[in-house]
C-alpha cells in the first residue's frame, strides 16, 4: 500500500507538472544510491532498472548537475543508455526527465518524471522542475539519512531502493571473489540482467546463501 508518507516528495510534481509519476531518489559522495519516494509502480520500476544497470538519465543528471530531457524515449534513448532503452520499452513510457537535487552547489541526487505521452516540458516547467527539485532536497537526505541510522526501518513497495540487501550481497561477493567492490557489484548486475531477475531477489540470494559467485 502506498501512503501519504511515501508520496509527500513526490505531490509537489505531480501537482504542478503535467507528468505522469515521479521518483525521488538520493545519491552519496559513493553513489550509493538512496530512493525516498516513487509515487506509483512504473515511476518505482524506472527508478530500480537505472540502480541496477547503473545507466539513464538520472546519473547523467547527478553527474552534471543539470537536467536531462527525453522528450522521446523512442528516439532519444537507445544511442545513449541501449539497454536501459530496452529493458523500459515494456512500461509504454513516452517521455522522460531527470532534474538534480542541489544543496546549494552540490548535487545530492535526481528526480526523475516520466509521462506516459512524449513531448518537452515549457521553459516555466523546467524552472519549476528544478525549483522543486531544490526546495525538497535537505528533506530528501535527511530522510535518507535517518534510513541509514535505523536497520529496521521497514520498506514500502513504492520506496524499495534503500537496498541495504544489495550492499550486504556486494559485500559477501567480494569476499567470495577477492576482488573490488566495482566488480562485485558488476558481478551482481549481470548475474540479475541475464537471467531476468530484479537485483534485489538475486541479492537476497547471496544474503541468505542461496547463491554464490565462488569460482
Amino acid at each position: 500500500m502506498v501512503t501519504d508518507n511515501d508520496l509527500d516528495l513526490c505531490h509537489p510534481f505531480l501537482q504542478n507538472l503535467p507528468i505522469s509519476g515521479a521518483s525521488v531518489t538520493v545519491v552519496n559522495a559513493s553513489l550509493a544510491q538512496h530512493s525516498v519516494c516513487s509515487s506509483d509502480s512504473i515511476a518505482s520500476r524506472i527508478d530500480e532498472l537505472q540502480f541496477e544497470l547503473g545507466e539513464g538519465p538520472q546519473w547523467k543528471a547527478v553527474g552534471s548537475g543539470e537536467l536531462v530531457v527525453i522528450p522521446d524515449t523512442d528516439t532519444d534513448l537507445h544511442s545513449d543508455w541501449p539497454i536501459f532503452w530496452s529493458a523500459i520499452r515494456p512500461l509504454a513510457v513516452g517521455a522522460l526527465f531527470a532534474v538534480p537535487m542541489r544543496m546549494g552547489a552540490v548535487t545530492v541526487g535526481a528526480v526523475t518524471l516520466y509521462r506516459r505521452f512524449s513531448g518537452d516540458l515549457s521553459p516555466e516547467q523546467r524552472s519549476s522542475a528544478l525549483a522543486i527539485a531544490s526546495a525538497i532536497a535537505s528533506t530528501a537526505v535527511h530522510r535518507a539519512m535517518r534510513s541509514a541510522r535505523n536497520e529496521e526501518a521497514a520498506e514500502s513497495p513504492m520506496s524499495p531502493a534503500f537496498r541495504r540487501e544489495v550492499h550486504q550481497a556486494t559485500g559477501m561477493i567480494l569476499a567470495q571473489l577477492n576482488t573490488t567492490a566495482t566488480i562485485a557489484y558488476s558481478r551482481l548486475q549481470a548475474y540479475a540482467f541475464a537471467h531476468g531477475r530484479h537485483i534485489q531477489d538475486v541479492a537476497r540470494d547471496v544474503v541468505n546463501r542461496d547463491l554464490t559467485f565462488e569460482e
